[in-house]
């Protein structure tokens, strides 16, 4: 057993033998060190210059709005860009940020708005950074470690969570504002020389490379078309909308309820961090016990909980005992939530669909903070979180119905189209494209035909198709017509890298009911370039045909 235990967790950290993951996890750790000892002085400042709970939630809401605004676009661009350089570029601009907060604390010119714009700032940052971050994991380690490399990223966290509170909180009390934003700044010193020090191969030219507004559409077009992760959006969105109450409060819980200094505001955070940690240990446990959604409705208990016990004004000590559940509990809710996202997304769109997420995520963390805030404002802080602590009970409750999926499909691609039989070469950039694949099908198996068809039109629509639809033939009702639009020869090509293996399952059982002995007939027609102008866009002309296997 003791063998056991040890290649376990030597397993868990082999990430850390390859150098470039090992400096690079040290630098994270030391800037999100430096972030949470920013963020205790903004939090705490605010309470000196405003007792109003509105103005106390503002700061929050200004940290997790701008990633709800660019986390989508993040995403692209991590896709697009030279990640190491972007990196860069977004860390001197923290850095430009914290400069400005020391100058203005040093100074005595601080005040709510500047408090909340460069908070909005540092939200920026973390919008720009966090998919990108998470996009260079398989760059740094081998295949067979990217898992261990994430589980590791999420330690990381709250490794920064457990220390970088409780040391903004003694930094500020006992040194001011203006040493606490320094120590912060220092902090981008590490980490900016961390990636000036990683030499990233340069990106490999690719001609179906996709440009910043196809992706980002083609994103979109996923999450619109993938019912899985709209559940598991549904389920964060109602979490973090309620469980939000407990952070956008904090500091007046820490400061009007419990009767605590900054420094003690940062030992509630820190042990929020510590009991995240000791979450993400009891997690194996938890998941042989629990399914998905018994984890979910196990956090939403918890957070309840503990919003209920510290709506009672609790001695600090209790207060600290109840943080370190919200951590634990925390850590569930986040871990079981991200992973069942990326069990459902392939890796073409991984990026960009994590990126949705973090949208969902921070919006509901915004509205539900300001929200709470001007509950507070007419209710109380003990009755807001009391409030908070029931609609979250409930929702938790109701929702539980709403299964998570369970990620079982293998998304990696199938590769099994063929390449497309051109009269001449295609300009990537032509388009739109309308294909269409010929069906014969007997009169007996229509009914679960047209079934299994639209089961499977939602991995076109998910793989680039923005139209799609069948058709049947006047003169012969056994032949089908299943057509869809791409936007471009390009995008079609894209599609032939993205099926999955397990669309490819869905194929092959739209395939069995066509009774032929040749394979269904697929033709790529493309638009005509000139085209009259009373021409609907929608009319096309065949420029190529394709005997062989099906789409």
């Amino acid at each position: 057993m003791a063998d056991s235990t040890a290649n376990a967790t030597a397993g868990a950290f082999a990430p850390l033998r390859q150098k470039v993951f090992a400096v690079l996890w040290v630098a994270t750790i030391v800037g999100n060190i430096g972030t949470f000892v920013r963020d205790v002085a903004s939090s705490w400042l605010v309470t000196d210059l405003s007792a109003a709970p509105a103005a106390v939630a503002l700061i929050q809401a200004a940290s997790t709005f701008p990633i709800f605004l660019l986390a989508i676009p993040a995403g692209v661009l991590s896709d697009i860009l030279d990640r190491r350089k972007f990196l860069i570029v977004i860390q001197l601009i923290l850095a430009t940020a914290s400069i400005s907060l020391l100058t203005l604390s040093a100074t005595g010119l601080q005040s709510i708005t500047s408090l909340v714009a460069f908070t909005f700032i540092g939200g920026i940052g973390a919008a720009l950074m966090a998919p990108t971050w998470q996009a260079i994991v398989p760059e740094l380690v081998t295949k067979a470690d990217v898992k261990g490399a994430i589980a590791l990223n999420s330690l990381g966290i709250n490794i920064s969570r457990s220390i970088g509170p409780a040391l903004g909180g003694v930094l500020l009390a006992t040194f001011g504002a203006a040493v606490t934003y320094g120590v912060d700044v220092i902090s981008y010193v590490f980490v900016i020389s961390a990636l000036l020090w990683w030499r990233r191969p340069a990106n490999s030219e690719d001609a179906l490379s996709e440009r910043f507004f196809g992706a980002f559409r083609a994103g979109l077009r996923y999450a619109k078309s993938s019912r899985e992760l709209h559940v598991v959006l549904v389920r964060a969105a109602v979490f973090f909308a309620f469980s939000s109450a407990v952070w956008a409060l904090l500091p007046l819980v820490a400061r009007n309820l419990l009767g605590g200094t900054a420094g003690f505001y940062g030992v509630l955070l820190g042990a929020v961090g510590v009991g995240a940690i000791g979450g993400a240990f009891l997690m194996p446990i938890l998941r042989a016990r629990f399914d998905v959604d018994g984890l979910l409705l196990l956090a939403a208990i918890a957070a309840a909980a503990v919003m209920a016990g510290l709506s009672l004004a609790p001695p600090q000590w209790v207060a600290i005992l109840l943080l370190l559940v919200l951590g634990a509990g925390w850590i569930t809710a986040l871990t079981t939530l991200n992973g069942t996202a990326q069990s459902v997304l392939p890796n073409w769109v991984r990026g960009r669909s994590l990126a949705i997420y973090l949208t969902v995520f921070n919006g509901a963390m915004t509205a539900g903070s300001l929200t709470w805030g001007t509950i507070a404002e007419a209710l109380g802080i003990s009755a807001t979180l009391l409030v908070a602590a029931a609609g979250l009970t409930v929702v938790g409750l109701v929702f539980h119905r709403l299964k998570l999926p369970k990620g079982e499909a293998d998304l990696v691609p199938s590769n099994h189209w063929p390449e497309p039989l051109t009269a001449s070469t295609v300009d990537n950039d032509r388009g739109p494209v309308l294909i269409t694949i010929e069906y014969r099908v007997d009169a007996a198996d229509r009914a679960p035909f047209l079934a299994a068809l639209h089961s499977f039109s939602s991995e076109r629509r998910r793989d680039g198709a923005y139209g799609w639809g069948v058709t049947e033939d006047a003169a012969d009702p056994t032949i089908f017509l299943e057509w869809f639009f791409v936007e471009s020869w390009a995008e079609h090509l894209r599609q032939h890298r993205r099926i999955s293996r397990a669309d490819a399952d869905l194929q092959q059982e739209v395939r069995r009911y066509h009774k032929s002995d040749e394979p269904p007939k697929v033709r790529h027609l493309l638009a005509v370039a000139n085209a009259p102008a009373d021409r609907h866009p929608g009319e096309t002309v065949q420029s190529s045909i394709q005997q062989g296997e099906a789409r």
